[in-house]
């Protein structure tokens, strides 16, 4: 290529990242590389969108290479120092920010990071004095710098106060609007990142980041196909953004549209071989679909990119049929002894560790590790076992045995029968009563599904003063019938045109009472198994989100009894409303309960039903293997295999436990 023509594709370039679209930068400068592999301007571009992408390795080998031909090069010093502090290289990158302020002294940014680095290396007067020159010579830069650097750290309110003043100055800087945005989004303050990001995409169209983030705001309020569209509509001014892809597979999937969610998914590896997160998120939508194969070999991928991140290893723990090596075994137990290690992959590593050795049946050795990741876990979540018993009191005492007999369910709620819901602990078979109805032609068996708890929360009214379970006394016939509608709505996206459907959250048994209320005539059916065997599974189990009573032991023997008692009082006040079925019943004899649960769900019987294990659906729990098997009793008792190591759990379960399996421990 002559030299106009060189320059033109250089001014290309540069377009397409000021207008967002870096992949397409990226395959631009790649293609010329592999022409012209030392075209320093090329190099130069491409180090500088590799940075963007965290792609550090590939940035530092083109900024190296580009600093060795021509040391002089515009802002390349400044982005090879970037690319070392972002590895965790702060004494390398002192060299080439130095160079960089020396290129060009009025550098703000150069200094900002010159001092971040020497203050972090303990060398604290050279780096105020490198910070203060950064902030006289471009104060709304050093801030922006420094409010991203607080938010990295975890500052979060420091952060905001810093990106709001940013705003005050200059109410079109949108990268502080991108900040506020995702400080937003921590915050679990979706609606207002929502309008935060809406304005910064307005600002600036194609600036691709605010609408990544804003994608996930509305992930985060349900808004599902809202987010789907936003991704879709991103990708047609950047075809090739592989994180956009990315993105769009991860809505995709909480879609349920997991064919979908998987083609997006091998988009964006083929864009970007080097997405981590694309594998394991392709892994993850694999399994739900029951292509284990594939799942396996997506998860090794992004464990070969990323061997540290003990999420991966986890995922590959987590499929019930895959066995670990003694090489990996060795290798996941020296990475968890890196004392540098974060402590989420601590977690994971411990929990893979404990699922490896349990099939090796060395439980003593398994359990060690499942303790130590639950340890390890507990200490990094919220819980307040207090506060359980007092919701459920709550409960209790707003749907009580008198709410109930004032209530006539012929005029208060919406009478629409489709819902059958599945509650019970995790860990209790709730899936595979799922897999059972979702066999039969009249079902639709979708996940589990958050929309009930949004429901809840749109009793807490600020003008009426009440909040949730209290607000529902203060609400009108017709309010509570838009209630059950709401849900019902909400629902509808993950219905396929069945007159039924699941709702398998387990955590739902909390929302008896509200069911009865908005849709009296839905059917509850309460997932049993023995108590032990629940609360060993949901111990052994590194949970994703939520479930955070269960890295205690002391903690989940107090939280299951929390569940018997307030099953107990929907019994007591709703007779006959909640069916409960037993695990070890069904293993024992699976069509008289199929029988049973069908008589319930007032569906006729189904030879298929019977076949659970051929149906071809996705699901995304944690047992999606087994349901794809016919039925064993090999989970019946697992509690015995740790029974020397759960005492505290004996004693507090003591009150519900069968005097049989008391008799057979030894104290």
């Amino acid at each position: 290529m002559d030299g106009q023509g060189s320059r033109k594709l250089f001014e290309q370039v540069i377009n397409l990242l000021k207008n967002g679209s870096e992949s397409e930068a990226e395959n631009l400068c790649r293609s010329q590389l592999a022409e012209y592999p030392r075209d320093v301007n090329f190099l130069s571009l491409l180090g500088s969108i590799s940075l963007r992408k965290n792609d550090f390795a590939t940035a530092e080998k083109s900024l190296k290479t580009v600093a060795e031909i021509a040391p002089g090069y515009p802002r390349v010093q400044e982005d090879l120092g970037t690319v070392l502090l972002n590895m965790g290289r702060p004494q390398e990158a002192i060299l080439p920010l130095q160079k960089a302020i020396e290129q060009n002294p009025q550098n703000a940014t150069a200094f900002f990071k010159l001092g971040g680095a020497l203050k972090s290396l303990g060398r604290d007067e050279a780096g105020d004095a490198a910070l203060k020159m950064a902030s006289e010579l471009s104060p709304a830069q050093a801030n922006l710098e420094r409010a991203t650097q607080l938010f990295a750290q975890g500052k979060f309110r420091e952060s905001e106060e810093i990106a709001k003043k940013i705003l005050e100055d200059n109410p079109r800087e949108v990268n502080a609007g991108l900040l506020l945005g995702r400080i937003a989004i921590h915050a679990r303050a979706f609606k207002q990142a929502e309008k935060l990001l809406k304005r910064v995409i307005k600002i600036a169209p194609k600036f691709i980041l605010a609408w990544h983030e804003l994608s996930n705001a509305l992930r985060e309020q349900g808004k599902d196909e809202e987010a789907i569209e936003l991704l879709e509509e991103a990708l047609l001014f950047d075809t090739e953004n592989a994180t956009t892809h990315y993105q769009l597979a991860a809505a995709l999937a909480v879609a349920g549209r997991t064919a979908d969610s998987a083609s997006a998914y091998k988009k964006a590896v083929q864009i970007d071989p080097n997405l981590v997160g694309a594998y394991l998120g392709l892994g993850h939508t694999l399994k739900t679909m029951g292509d284990l194969e594939g799942g396996i070999a997506a998860y090794k991928q992004a464990r070969k990119l990323k061997p540290n991140i003990g999420e991966i290893s986890f995922s590959l723990s987590n499929l019930k049929t895959f066995r670990f090596s003694d090489l990996e075994i060795e290798d996941m137990k020296r990475r968890l002894n890196n004392p540098n290690l974060d402590q989420p992959s601590k977690v994971a590593f411990s929990f893979s560790l404990g699922k490896a050795y349990e099939d090796m049946k060395k439980y003593d050795e398994a359990f060690e590790f499942y303790l130590r990741g639950n340890e390890i876990h507990r200490s990094l979540v919220t819980y307040d076992p207090v506060q359980t018993e007092v919701s459920n009191e709550k409960l209790k005492e707003v749907f009580s045995k008198d709410f109930f007999d004032k209530l006539d369910s012929s005029k208060v709620g919406n009478s629409d029968p489709s819902p059958i819901f599945i509650v019970g602990m995790p860990r209790s078979g709730s899936t595979l009563l799922e897999q059972i109805l979702a066999s039969h032609s009249q079902v639709d068996g979708t996940r589990e599904l958050p929309d009930l708890g949004i429901v809840s929360q749109m009793l807490n009214n600020r003008e009426r003063g009440t909040l949730y379970p209290g607000g529902i006394r203060k609400m009108k016939p017709s309010e509570i019938f838009e209630l059950g509608k709401t849900y019902l709505d909400r629902a509808e996206r993950h219905r396929d045109g069945a007159p039924f459907f699941t709702d398998k959250m387990p955590n739902n048994f909390a929302h008896i009472g509200l069911i009865a209320t908005i849709l009296p005539n839905a059917k509850i059916i309460d997932a049993r198994r023995h108590p032990l065997d629940s609360c060993v599974g949901c111990f052994k189990q590194h949970w994703a989100l939520g479930q955070t009573y269960t890295y205690d032991m002391f903690e989940l023997g107090e939280f299951y009894l929390e569940y018997d008692s307030l099953m107990s009082h929907w019994e007591s006040v709703l007779p006959g409303k909640v069916l409960r079925v037993q695990y070890e019943d069904v293993i024992d004899d699976l069509e008289t309960q199929v029988r049973s649960v069908l008589s319930f769900c007032n569906l006729p019987f189904e030879d298929s039903c019977l076949n659970f294990h051929k149906t071809k659906r996705s699901v995304a729990t944690a047992s999606s293997e087994q349901v794809r098997q016919p039925i064993y009793n090999k989970s019946v008792n697992s509690w015995k295999r740790f029974e020397s190591h759960i005492e505290p759990l004996i004693e507090i379960l003591e009150p519900i436990l069968d005097t049989s399996d008391l008799t057979k421990i030894v104290r």
